[in-house]
């Protein structure tokens, strides 16, 4: 019943004439309201075009800029990000095996060609090289006497030929006597006994010169023999000699020393690790010599030649000014050296941009500051509007 009451109070309200209605009186202060509301956009209109402006001037000479810098520079160079510092590593082994029994160097440490690097136990390559010395001496040894054999020959060889002057001389006599003999025989002045003694003696004789001939000829033949002894044991010292230059190679081995200049790195050896022929010892990085291998990709290498200036930019030094050079390109894609080269002649074929390495000098000035670390991420320009004389090449020449 209230809520019908409500509905019938609420029904002769709204039936009531428009002109019993009363206008709303409306304050003074808010009628200016919408006047000075009316005011404020125009306000910020009018402070918003200089700064469009100021934006809008500020772009076009960025971007007049940037067109002038690509238009004079910018299309004439061409880019990669794909680079890094390389150097030529060397991996320093051992070629020898024993106990390692000194480490000269730690990581990271500079060291000059020739320095010691680390040290194996020598001592049995002593006894080896000290027992090639001796097999060596007793060897020489054995040329000497064959010498002297030799030298005892020859004085066999003169003896035979004084023996062979000694028998024919006999043997003159015995023939005489055999022919006086004879003549007195046939007018028989002399006994039948006499003439055969004469005979035996004479072919007695003649045997003497046979015997000392075939003596003279034996002793030659002996000193040709020992000679040849000689010569054999000559070669067998050489032999030895070259057993006793491989036991002091081996000696000299037990030594790993630098063979250039460079920084330690990746050492693996510690005192008392037994090393085999191969094994591993540390990694010497040559700094002084470091490159950039920068990877193009197959459409960018045909305004690419050798010789160009390149400018670098290294991550880790990006403030450092770094100017290079185009020194070489690769001879094939980075994918046809890799362990397993794609073999596009099976399955379905996708093409994919091929990336081409190619070397790129540091100036020796920046290298020799040893700043630049094989691994460093670089991006590199090459400014293709300088060239170089073409490399001769076989067919250049023909």
């Amino acid at each position: 019943m209230a809520y019908r009451d409500e509905f019938e109070q609420g029904g002769k309200g709204a039936s009531e004439p428009l002109a019993d209605r009363r206008p709303v009186q409306i304050p003074a202060a808010e009628q200016e309201t919408p006047a000075g509301d009316a005011a404020a956009p125009g306000k910020t209109r009018s402070r918003k075009k200089p700064i469009i402006a100021a934006v809008l001037l500020g772009a076009l000479a960025f971007g007049g800029y940037e067109g002038f810098h690509w238009w004079t520079e910018g299309r004439f160079m061409v880019s990669t990000d794909d680079a890094y510092v390389q150097a030529d590593i060397t991996i320093l082994s051992a070629k020898v095996s024993g106990y390692v029994s000194s480490v000269a160097v730690a990581n990271n440490q500079s060291v000059k060609a020739g320095d010691l690097i680390a040290k194996i136990d020598e001592g049995d390559y002593r006894f080896a090289l000290q027992s090639a010395k001796d097999k060596l001496a007793t060897q020489e040894s054995a040329i000497e006497r064959i010498g002297r054999q030799i030298e005892a020959g020859g004085a066999s060889v003169a003896q035979s030929e004084a023996q062979i002057a000694a028998a024919q001389a006999e043997l003159e006599r015995a023939q005489s006597d055999y022919a006086r003999q004879q003549q007195l025989a046939r007018s028989d002045h002399t006994s039948r006994a006499s003439l055969e003694n004469a005979k035996a003696a004479r072919d007695s004789a003649e045997a003497n010169v046979k015997s000392a001939q075939a003596a003279l000829a034996a002793a030659k033949a002996n000193v040709e023999v020992l000679a040849a002894q000689q010569n054999e044991a000559r070669r067998v010292a050489a032999e030895l000699q070259t057993a006793v230059a491989k036991a002091e190679r081996d000696l000299s081995f037990t030594e790993i020393r630098a063979p250039a200049d460079g920084v330690i790195g990746n050492k693996a050896v510690e005192v008392g690790t037994f090393v085999q022929p191969g094994a591993r010892l540390a990694a010497l990085v040559p700094l002084t010599s470091v490159h950039v291998d920068a990877n193009f990709k197959e459409t960018q290498l045909a305004s690419l030649k050798v010789g160009q200036k390149v400018k670098i930019e290294v991550d880790a030094f990006p403030d450092a000014d770094i100017v290079g050079t185009v020194e070489s390109v690769s001879p094939a894609s980075g994918a046809v050296f890799s362990l397993l080269p794609p073999e596009n002649a099976t399955g379905n074929f996708t093409k994919i941009v091929q990336r081409v390495p190619v070397r790129v000098a540091v100036s020796p000035e920046v290298a020799q500051q040893e700043l630049l670390r094989p691994g460093l991420s670089v991006v590199v320009d090459v400014d293709t509007r300088t060239s170089s004389e073409p490399q001769k090449t076989a067919s250049a020449k023909r």
